[in-house]
């Protein structure tokens, strides 16, 4: 009889975890859509300022154009070393105490780092310190990051029927388009009434200062949400356990490496997108660049067309995780991603297409961002599905965040000296590698469309 009342009990926490699910759909995109947009604003600002702005502002002392670039893009790796720490960190108390309060503390601890940045002194004001503080609160933004993802994951997935978890998966990943669309939206508006010189004095903090107000939007969203059914339930069958780290590299190192090779691709790829060909497109060969002839503003408005491409794939190809499974999608996504790694530098190279092609270069990002959402969307759901309830947190956010130094920390670095050194085709092979090591990671896990999420 006890046994048939604990089972009662737990019957019932279910039915009101799924009540919730049904209840809440408006809080679950909101607190996991609009933080991680809040959190990729902050990335991104750094991203396009230390492609642009940073090799003035805080390497001025370097005689080399393009040495001074390449230190300013070794800053921007920084805060990928530091996002396996905060994985750790955050997802340690996350599969502990709870996907809530971790969230709320990973934005916070971003929104400081990103803030402070906009009120550095510059090089030529204070030497090699100011460096050496950017670096320190670049270090700290990848901490605040390596616990975001993963923890808004959770939010949509645990919260999602289970026949729409790529769905609902997707929901974090749009924040990656919206928080990119409106940090190059920032920029675009400021270089459109500012001239370099303005920028480099004042305008380049403005996108770092503005953050202050979206951080507290989003602390506001995310102080007011639920805590996820799943890891609720996890509480009351006593399955929260004291270590989850031990538990994942004890049981679940393979899905950890798994994950790390499923989502390295998607880095390398959007940083190349993103960052290097920003450079690589308004730059001189003298200054590092491709000699393709675009001012910034320009190419700022086509990466922010383009990244819309991106938000609309990333929910399509979810949809299609969810009815086909999240394998197809993404060994599709990876073979697609080698033929466009051999093709796209002949849209890139100079030489080839001329200045200020608009139709090459639009074509080079829009079919970039549609294979970037194609592989991107279903990781929201992949990820979480391949570890269990008690570790899923600390699992999928280590995976995540590993794929961040393999894929991302120095793709703007190594893309701009292949680029420099060898052609822009290099970076191409260079992408196909990390193309191939996707498909060999995907083909190597099972399906996870069904698996019981409440375990």
């Amino acid at each position: 009889m006890t046994a048939a009342v604990e089972e009662t009990g737990l019957g019932q926490a279910a039915g009101k975890a799924a009540t919730l699910v049904r209840d809440s759909v408006k809080t679950v995109i909101a607190a996991s859509m609009v933080g991680t947009a809040i959190e990729f604003y902050d990335f991104y600002a750094y991203g396009t300022a230390a492609a642009n702005y940073f090799p003035h502002i805080f390497f001025s002392a370097k005689d080399n154009p393009t040495v001074a670039l390449l230190m300013s893009l070794l800053t921007f790796a920084i805060a990928f070393i530091a996002r396996p720490l905060g994985s750790l960190i955050f997802g340690h108390f996350g599969d502990r105490m709870g996907r809530k309060t971790t969230l709320v503390v990973s934005l916070m601890t971003m929104g400081v780092g990103t803030f402070l940045i906009g009120c550095l002194p510059t090089y030529d004001q204070v030497g090699v310190g100011a460096v050496a503080i950017l670096c320190l609160l670049r270090f700290i933004q990848g901490i605040g990051l390596g616990g975001e993802w993963s923890g808004a994951a959770l939010v949509a997935t645990e919260n999602a029927p289970e026949d729409k978890r790529a769905l609902y998966g997707s929901f974090p990943e749009l924040g990656a388009p919206i928080g990119f669309f409106l940090s190059n939206g920032t920029y675009f508006v400021l270089e459109s009434f500012n001239n370099q010189d303005a920028m480099l004095a004042w305008g380049w903090r403005v996108p770092f200062l503005l953050s202050a107000i979206l951080v507290i939007v989003g602390l506001v969203v995310r102080v007011h949400m639920e805590e996820t059914p799943i890891f609720r339930m996890a509480q009351e069958q006593k399955k929260v356990v004291k270590s989850p780290l031990t538990e994942v590299f004890r049981k679940s190192w393979r899905q950890v490496l798994q994950a790390t090779f499923l989502v390295a691709v998607t880095y390398t790829l959007f940083y190349t997108l993103a960052t290097w060909s920003l450079a690589w497109g308004t730059k001189s060969s003298a200054d590092g660049g491709g000699d393709l002839g675009f001012s910034n503003q320009q190419y700022l408005l086509m990466l922010m067309a383009a990244v819309c491409v991106f938000a609309l794939f990333i929910v399509l190809s979810c949809v299609y995780a969810d009815r086909i499974g999240r394998r197809r999608v993404i060994v599709f996504s990876s073979c697609a991603l080698v033929v466009f790694a051999f093709a796209f530098p002949f849209l890139l190279d100079g030489g080839l297409v001329g200045q200020r092609n608009f139709v090459a270069t639009m074509a080079f990002l829009c079919v970039g961002f549609m294979l970037m959402g194609i592989a991107f969307g279903p990781i929201g759901a992949f990820l979480p599905e391949l570890f269990e309830a008690n570790v899923r947190y600390s699992g999928s956010g280590i995976g995540y965040n590993l794929a961040a130094i393999v894929g991302a920390a120095f793709v703007p670095t190594i893309a701009t000296w292949l680029s420099a050194n060898w052609g822009v085709h290099s970076v191409g092979l260079y992408l196909a590698v990390m193309a191939a090591c996707c498909l060999i990671a995907v083909l190597s896990c099972k399906e996870t469309k069904d698996v019981d999420f409440t375990k």
